[in-house]
């Protein structure tokens, strides 16, 4: 089976629209696809359009903080009608308003004018973030890439950075686990850890009712992988995988190239398909 569990759209900060994607990923021959777009699930307010050997999977990536640090976790087959999880949405969304109006804020003081309605002009009515703050500083040439961008201007550390107050992580995991749905850690080498804190984390993760590891982020290292499913083993996590698709071109994301799991892994789908 061809299964990727982790993309976004223009409801985050995605480039395709729903529709888009789900085009898309039907051409590439994917029999099990999650939307997984930040912090909303909108890519799904409309009815979408797919044949039917193409499995749709309702999801969200959920930010969290963690001891000082910014997780992802996402929520598989969630039921997004659930009180709970309605509730974490919108809480979620008013932070980003928040964190968004506090970078435009910042922007003005270092000379960048009016880039909150530019921001919120290139998110066109999806959830706004900093990579939309990011090309909009590509497009006035304060940059010459949105990585950049990141570098210079948004990033930890940086002038123009600000820390979001998102959800704790057990909150983030209890808003999933009630609405039917199962947390996935995304992408758990990516958050720059030690091997201890990463220990630490995991940990955590199980211990507030965590249920899967994502052990396959696009293209990564074997060791890398081998290394997941190694901590998968111990701590008894579920496995899934996906792309993190967010745009055409991203050879290292590229939507229905993911590697398989290894054998030794026990999908996260299982019960679904």
């Amino acid at each position: 089976m061809n299964i990727d569990l982790h993309s976004h759209t223009t409801a985050s900060d995605g480039v395709l629209k729903p529709q888009e994607l789900v085009d898309l990923a039907s051409e590439r021959g994917i029999d099990l696809l999650a939307i997984t777009d930040h912090d909303t699930m909108d890519a799904f307010d409309t009815e979408l359009v797919y044949p039917s050997n193409l499995q749709l999977i309702q999801g969200i990536e959920l930010s969290c903080k963690w001891d000082g640090n910014t997780v992802h976790i996402l929520g598989l087959n969630v039921d997004r009608s659930h009180y709970s999880l309605k509730e974490g949405i919108r809480s979620q969304k008013q932070i980003r308003r928040e964190r968004a109006h506090k970078i435009a804020d910042k922007l003005n003081i270092l000379g960048f004018t009016n880039t909150l309605q530019a921001a919120l002009d290139l998110s066109d009515g999806g959830q706004i973030g900093r990579p939309h703050f990011a090309k909009h500083l590509v497009n006035i040439g304060a940059a010459r890439s949105e990585q950049q961008a990141f570098k210079k201007i948004l990033g930890e550390g940086k002038s123009g950075y600000v820390r979001a107050d998102w959800a704790e992580l057990g909150v983030a995991i209890d808003w999933i686990e009630h609405s039917g749905g199962t947390s996935v850690l995304a992408h758990p080498t990516k958050y720059g850890l030690s091997k201890t804190k990463l220990l630490s984390l995991f940990r955590d993760f199980k211990n507030r009712g965590g249920k899967a590891i994502e052990v396959i982020s696009g293209h990564q290292l074997p060791d890398e992988t081998f290394r997941l499913v190694t901590l998968c083993d111990q701590f008894g996590f579920l496995s899934s995988c996906g792309s993190d698709f967010h745009r055409l071109g991203e050879s290292w994301a590229a939507l229905g190239q993911v590697p398989k799991l290894p054998e030794q892994c026990r999908p996260v789908w299982t019960d679904w398909v």
